[in-house]
């Protein structure tokens, strides 16, 4: 009797590892279980305790979530760069960003979608789970047109659209983090308990940091933003060359040697390239007049 109590006591711990958030069917099973006498009501509340933490650690985060980790992220990167000065400027990259936004798969985000140069020569352009985008001076250097300026935004656009910050953060820290939120005893916490609870947040802040800054997004998911802000680009009207020529233009100087910022953390440009140009072909898109964007590219960029 005693192997098959433990029997019956594995198997709603086995749906709940394989169902995830199903965990009526587990609140179920405990219930058949205290009915026929193979489960104790103490070992029931156990399991169904167990059953609704591993339901809420497991959800999909919510965009009010990913607002605030964005947001947090933005502030950690604004603790290493400063905002450009130049309003004009950061008013018309933002102008720029919020048109290719609004022709992404995901134009809406709980925090709208905000964007700014940052005042450092480093080759870069980061993106902040929720929407908040930045670009450096030493991106916008190395851009010709507002097309290739449009590229670059589009490319981290996909990003928040793709989620792939959020993919950064380490699961089981983030369970822990959605448990803690969701159980009674939150409202309760002592400052040591919200101590620990504020180091799990900082830590999924940090892993998303660490793969803008150091680590870089993987091959698959750099490839899924270029084929996305092609996408994009043809929607609102902006020449798809933009995405390679920019491409073009960062990987002959990856191939110059090592540098830090995107060249560090987005290697096989050449490769990007490659694809951006093939998916280009077919779809037989061509090349279009873009020379008053030209114009007023010059214009705003001209201050720098």
């Amino acid at each position: 009797m005693r192997r098959n109590h433990w029997l019956f006591l594995g198997l709603p711990l086995f749906l709940i590892s394989l169902l995830g958030g199903c965990a009526e069917v587990t609140k179920v099973g405990t219930m058949i279980g205290e009915q026929t006498g193979h489960l104790s009501r103490q070992d029931g509340e156990s399991i169904r305790r167990v059953a609704d933490q591993t339901a809420s650690a497991i959800r999909p985060m919510t965009e009010q979530e990913e607002n605030y980790v964005g947001r947090a992220v933005a502030a950690t990167l604004l603790g290493k760069y400063r905002i450009c000065a130049d309003a004009r400027l950061n008013r018309y990259v933002n102008e720029v960003g919020q048109t290719v936004a609004l022709a992404s798969d995901r134009p809406l985000t709980y925090g709208g979608y905000h964007f700014a140069v940052l005042d450092t020569e480093e080759v870069n352009a980061l993106a902040c789970p929720g929407g908040i985008i930045f670009i450096t001076l030493g991106m916008l250097n190395r851009t010709t047109n507002e097309e290739e300026l449009a590229a670059v935004l589009s490319h981290e656009v996909a990003h928040v659209n793709h989620k792939d910050g959020l993919a950064s953060i380490q699961k089981s820290r983030w369970a822990q983090v959605v448990t803690t939120l969701g159980s009674e005893a939150a409202r309760k916490y002592s400052g040591a308990e919200l101590a620990k609870l504020l180091s799990l947040f900082e830590g999924s802040v940090n892993d998303v940091a660490a793969t803008l800054l150091v680590n870089g997004y993987g091959r698959e998911q750099e490839r899924a933003a270029d084929c996305s802000a092609l996408t994009f680009l043809t929607r609102i009207g902006y020449d798809p060359y933009g995405l390679t020529d920019s491409l073009g233009t960062l990987s002959r100087e990856q191939a110059g040697g090592s540098r830090p910022g995107i060249f560090s953390t987005h290697p096989g440009m050449q490769e990007r390239l490659t694809r951006a140009r093939s998916t280009i072909a077919g779809n037989k898109w061509t090349r279009s007049d873009h020379s008053p964007r030209d114009q007023r590219f010059r214009e705003m960029c001209g201050l720098r």
